[in-house]
């Protein structure tokens, strides 16, 4: 018998039921390695919860378990509806004073994209009047927009325009670059103000949107953007998922 047969494939039941050590941590502990050895790359699909009961012999609770126990220690991300995945490298998201989406994306060797979901005029509340400096109730234009890096998402965004910058909703419905379109309505170079981040847990919709799973909190940052005289244009709330996005902050 060859000694070294089948072993770059994974064993079929490497789980001890008498050794004394939980099963869904010996079931971690076996991905683990399958992770650094390479058996399963950044970015990949993990073997679904019946196929990895099928090989370790368990139930799909105990498999749930260990996934999950990856999954808090960072190796593995859950995406909504689209199962378990070997955790990439983390982007660090440098603010900065001039923070650009496309700059920061492609700054990781990424390729920068955008989904806009929304983009229409509303009535401004309580916090996004207070983050422009505008009365609540003052007509302002919002655009919605789910940004990715090699089609994977990495922001959910809500970008919030003074009322003050004239034709900016048809500046972003012919493009939907914010550089362009505040270049279109007269602003030639804008500033980060101020940020503010916090932390939650994602809603149903944020979890999809962002591919994640809804016990993994979310990075919020509050941004307001100024132009050259410090007039405040933009207020924004963007939405970053830790599993691959984490803010930094340099003088």
């Amino acid at each position: 018998m060859n000694p070294t047969a089948g072993m770059d494939e994974p064993a079929t039941h490497p789980v001890d039921r008498q050794d004394g050590v939980a099963l869904w941590r010996q079931i971690a502990g076996a991905l683990q390695r399958d992770i650094a050895s390479g058996v399963h790359q950044p970015g990949g699909r993990l073997p679904t919860e019946a196929e990895l009961s099928a090989r370790f012999g368990v139930n799909r609770h105990t498999v749930r378990r260990a996934l999950e126990e990856l999954s808090r220690d960072g190796l593995v991300r859950a995406e909504q509806g689209r199962g378990s995945f070997v955790a990439e490298d983390v982007l660090d998201y440098t603010v900065e004073a001039r923070t650009r989406f496309s700059e920061w994306i492609r700054k990781h060797n990424k390729e920068p994209s955008g989904l806009v979901r929304q983009l229409r005029e509303i009535v401004a509340d309580q916090r996004v009047a207070a983050g422009l400096d505008v009365r609540a109730g003052s007509k302002i234009v919002m655009l919605e927009r789910l940004g990715l890096a090699d089609d994977r998402p990495v922001s959910l965004t809500r970008h919030y325009f003074s009322p003050r910058l004239k034709g900016m909703l048809q500046a972003l419905q012919s493009s939907p670059r914010i550089t362009d379109a505040l270049r279109a309505v007269g602003v030639e170079d804008y500033l980060r103000l101020q940020t503010r981040v916090t932390a939650r847990l994602p809603t149903q919709t944020e979890a999809e949107l962002l591919r994640m799973a809804r016990s993994r909190p979310l990075l919020v940052g509050e941004n307001i953007n100024v132009d050259r005289d410090g007039a405040i244009i933009e207020f924004a709330v963007g939405c970053y998922p830790t599993p691959r996005v984490q803010i930094v902050f340099e003088p």
